[in-house]
C-alpha cells in the first residue's frame, strides 16, 4: 500500500471542469462586494503598530518584487501611507516555491477575536486544500491596519491575507451565507 498523499489539483475535481466560468484559474480582480466584509476591531487604547521590515535574502528580494507585482496588478494591494506597517517574510512551500507572508502577531493580540464557530481546523485545512483567502474584501475603514512593509515600499491590502486572527471565522460566515442561499 502506498502511504504517499495524493496532491488533488482543482482542474482533476470534475465540477470544477464542469463550470470553468464559477472556478477561473486565475482570479480576475477583486472580489465582488459582498454583505459579508472583514473588519478588524481593536482593543481600546490601541495604537497604529508599525515594524522595522525584516532583513530577506537578494533571492527572496527578486521573489518579493515579482509578488508585489502580481499582488498590485490584480489589485489585491495598492501603495499605502498608513500610520500601521507589519514586516514580511517567506517561507517556502514544500514544491520549492516561496510564499509571502506578513507578520501580523502583534496586530493579531490588540485584535477583539470573534466567536464565531469554526469547523475542527484540521477539517478546515482539508477543505480549503491549500487555498488562500483572498477572497472577501477588507473594510475601507480597516485597510490601513493591515499594511506591511517591505524595501520596496509600503502597501496594504484589500481584501482579507494570510495570518489574520480573525479571517477564518469571517470565511466560514461568507460560505455559510452563500450556501444558505443555494441550498435553503
Amino acid at each position: 500500500m502506498n502511504t504517499k498523499e495524493i496532491e488533488l489539483k482543482i482542474e482533476s475535481v470534475p465540477i470544477v471542469c464542469e463550470y470553468p466560468d464559477v472556478f477561473p484559474k486565475e482570479l480576475p480582480g477583486l472580489p465582488p462586494i459582498r454583505e459579508t466584509e472583514f473588519g478588524i476591531e481593536l482593543a481600546l487604547d490601541t495604537t497604529p503598530i508599525s515594524i522595522a521590515p525584516y532583513r530577506i535574502a537578494p533571492t527572496e528580494l527578486k521573489e518579493l518584487k515579482a509578488q508585489l507585482q502580481e499582488l498590485t496588478d490584480k489589485g489585491f494591494t495598492r501603495p499605502s501611507y498608513s500610520p500601521w506597517g507589519a514586516p514580511i517574510l517567506f517561507v517556502k512551500k514544500k514544491d520549492g516555491s516561496m510564499r509571502l507572508c506578513i507578520d501580523y502577531r502583534k496586530l493579531n493580540k490588540v485584535t477583539v477575536k470573534n466567536k464565531y464557530p469554526l469547523l475542527r481546523i484540521v477539517d478546515l485545512f482539508d477543505q480549503l486544500k491549500g487555498a488562500t483567502v483572498l477572497l472577501v474584501r477588507v473594510k475601507d475603514s480597516d485597510v490601513p491596519k493591515i499594511a506591511f512593509r517591505t524595501r520596496y515600499g509600503h502597501y496594504e491590502f484589500l481584501v482579507i491575507p494570510f495570518g489574520l486572527t480573525n479571517a477564518p471565522s469571517i470565511f466560514m460566515d461568507l460560505m455559510n451565507l452563500i450556501f444558505l442561499a443555494i441550498f435553503g
